[in-house]
């Protein structure tokens, strides 16, 4: 918005052309959408235990993680408040991966809402079935792909996958684009839905994740710095920029609230929108393959429940004391918080790795 406002101003102030910078309106949108979440955070947990929105613990979880129960949760909708406000002030709104981004945000945000709200009125923490989830997560997942399929036909995306490590091997997907766009998004969105069990976890990862994106999203729009690594040179990502740094912004920010003892939980509100929004800046950077090594934590936690699922299945033993893998170490005897700095710790060298990769090919 403000984008628009002093364009027609930029030749003739200084001070209109110095917002018209993309790495400046990236830093202001990112400080915007923290400030948002530090300053409205206090408001929105008091509304939502003045509404009676708190958590359901599961029974057979953690006996640590008993007393939780009634935390106010839903607090997804602080860090979409944050991030909305904050790129709608700040990106240029006349580039449409910028509304595909909001789109997605949205969508998955509102499927996770509709999750916390019927684990709310039942009082158990059982939301939609798996059935019904799904499918609203496939139709926002294939809207958000259909949605990039367009873009591309216009010219201003690619459906060429590209891989890390392998600078000549770029092929084209064409019509297979979509089914995998879905796949990437269900699974992102679900990924971080998993790993969101400790207080400030799943966030913190978020924001590391959300990061490496910016970065990867500044470098795909620049022709230089593009041409130079070899990956391919997108000039629509750069406003991605300014996205991704309010959702990184958003994500610290909603971490002041959330950190160990949380006062409030995002909930599938949160948990979902922030994966379904990671995949899809992946894709329009056309770094999809790389969210497997930038999401690596993400990885490791839905893997471990699939492997602890297959292996309860066919062989009546379970592979870890409890999953998701943090529940293991947890069971193990970590405390709560070494846990979840470990695994800070681990997306942060993922994404390390993942960056290094952009030079390795």
């Amino acid at each position: 918005m403000l984008f628009y406002l002093l364009a027609p101003y930029a030749d003739l102030y200084s001070i209109a052309n110095f917002f018209s910078y993309i790495t400046v309106r990236s830093a202001l949108a990112g400080a915007t959408a923290f400030l948002l979440c530090l300053l409205l955070g206090p408001m929105v947990i008091r509304k939502l235990r003045a509404l009676s929105i708190g958590q359901e613990i599961r029974e057979e979880g953690p006996r640590s993680h008993q007393k939780k129960a009634g935390t106010p949760t839903m607090g997804g909708v602080l860090i979409l408040t944050a991030v909305l406000f904050s790129t709608l002030f700040w990106a240029n709104l006349a580039n449409p991966m910028v509304w595909i981004q909001i789109f997605a945000t949205v969508g998955f945000g509102a499927v996770g809402a509709v999750d916390d709200l019927s684990k709310v009125l039942k009082r158990r923490n059982l939301g939609l079935t798996a059935k019904r989830k799904f499918a609203l997560l496939t139709l926002v997942g294939a809207l958000v792909a259909v949605a990039m399929m367009y873009l591309a036909l216009q010219g201003d995306f690619t459906t060429k996958l590209y891989l890390p490590f392998f600078k000549n091997i770029h092929p084209e997907m064409a019509l297979l684009f979509l089914p995998f766009a879905m796949i990437v998004l269900l699974g992102s969105s679900n990924a971080v839905n998993l790993t969101d069990g400790l207080d400030g976890l799943a966030i913190g990862a978020s924001g590391v994740a959300f990061s490496t994106y910016t970065v990867i999203a500044y470098l795909t729009s620049h022709i230089t710095m593009a041409n130079h690594l070899a990956i391919p040179h997108v000039p629509l990502t750069g406003e991605l920029v300014v996205y991704g740094a309010a959702m990184a912004g958003g994500c610290m920010g909603f971490l002041w609230h959330n950190a160990h003892p949380a006062d409030v939980f995002m909930g599938d509100t949160g948990a979902l929108s922030l994966g379904g929004a990671l995949g899809t800046m992946a894709l329009l950077t056309t770094h999809s393959v790389l969210l497997v090594i930038v999401g690596g934590l993400f990885v490791i936690e839905a893997l471990s429940v699939i492997l602890q699922v297959a292996s309860f299945k066919w062989r009546k033993k379970r592979i870890f004391l409890m999953s998701p893998i943090h529940h293991h170490f947890e069971l193990k005897g970590w405390h709560e918080s070494k846990v979840i700095v470990r695994f800070w710790m681990v997306s942060i060298l993922f994404a390390i790795l993942a960056l290094s990769t952009l030079k390795l090919r």
